[in-house]
């Protein structure tokens, strides 16, 4: 994802300055970055380090190094957030001497494995999930270990296919959505599996004629998110995208505003950094869909 980013700020242009100074504008004195209400979240942290990589920015890793050593190894932390922990050690650890506690990170992870082979955001589930799935995957490349049982991992998530032949985060649904999808053509690509070619078909059928991707087949509006990760997948599929380009580019650009930062969709009311990272993806995939 990253890497793609990284191509934004060709189609940014002149308000690449602008996203930059609001990422900076999200960190908190304490080196975390905030969320919607202000206050500092690993989540959020992720996203702002990560925009600022995209944008080729200077990493604040001993400004956000201490907020990190806060949390130890991340025993106190749940599923989503002990992921993000890896993640933005990651992220800085290279700028540092620190080494981040990454086995004792992993084994708490492990903690959300789930009997059918998979990862859930409870310790309770008997059943794994693509984004749990996803987030662990993430959280062993970022920490430099190998994912353990992943032939496991891949039957979990061959489990979760829906009924019109996408991916839902619970086995047995009738519809799939963009996110999830998107998520298993990722796993599958990552883990040695192959990805469905009418996966392509059915993430082009959730892009609009007026831009945007919609979560899923009911949605009554494209979002941020979704576009972006349809995107992500597409590009994955070896799909050509040239044809939504213009489109989704003016979906993007709808959502994008002179603070600089960008809304989740049409009804969202507030900017924040997860956001504004996935309006760099999305405008990055569109740059690689650039007619020669």
């Amino acid at each position: 994802m990253l890497q793609v980013a990284r191509l934004a700020p060709l189609e940014l242009g002149e308000s690449r300055d602008l996203v930059a100074a609001f990422f900076k504008s999200r960190l908190n004195p304490d080196g975390g970055f905030q969320d919607r209400t202000g206050e500092s979240d690993l989540y959020y942290t992720v996203f702002g380090l990560e925009g600022l990589v995209a944008l080729q920015e200077e990493i604040p890793a001993r400004h956000v190094a201490p907020y990190l050593e806060a949390f130890d190894d991340g025993s106190g932390l749940d599923f989503v957030h002990l992921a993000c922990l890896a993640r933005c050690w990651a992220t800085v650890a290279s700028n540092l001497t620190a080494v981040p506690p990454a086995d004792a990170i992993l084994a708490h992870l492990e903690t959300y494995r789930t009997p059918d082979g998979g990862y859930a955001q409870g310790r309770c589930a008997e059943r794994g999930n693509a984004y749990a799935a996803f987030l662990a995957l993430g959280a062993y490349q970022d920490l430099g270990r190998p994912l353990p049982d992943p032939h496991g991992l891949l039957a979990s998530v061959a489990g979760l296919r829906s009924g019109d032949m996408a991916y839902s985060n619970q086995p047995g649904d009738a519809r799939g959505t963009t996110t999830v999808t998107a998520a298993a053509v990722m796993l599958l690509r990552a883990l040695g599996g192959a990805p469905d070619p009418h996966l392509g078909v059915w993430l082009l059928d959730r892009c609009q004629s007026n831009g945007g991707f919609l979560a899923s087949a009911a949605a009554p509006i494209p979002d941020l998110l979704s576009t972006a990760t349809g995107l992500h997948a597409l590009a994955a599929l070896d799909v050509p995208i040239a044809g939504l380009r213009e489109a989704c580019l003016d979906f993007v650009d709808s959502l994008w505003t002179n603070r600089g930062g960008f809304y989740g969709s049409w009804v969202d009311d507030d900017i924040d950094c997860e956001y504004t990272y996935y309006g760099l993806l999305a405008l990055g995939h569109l740059r690689v869909g650039a007619p020669a």
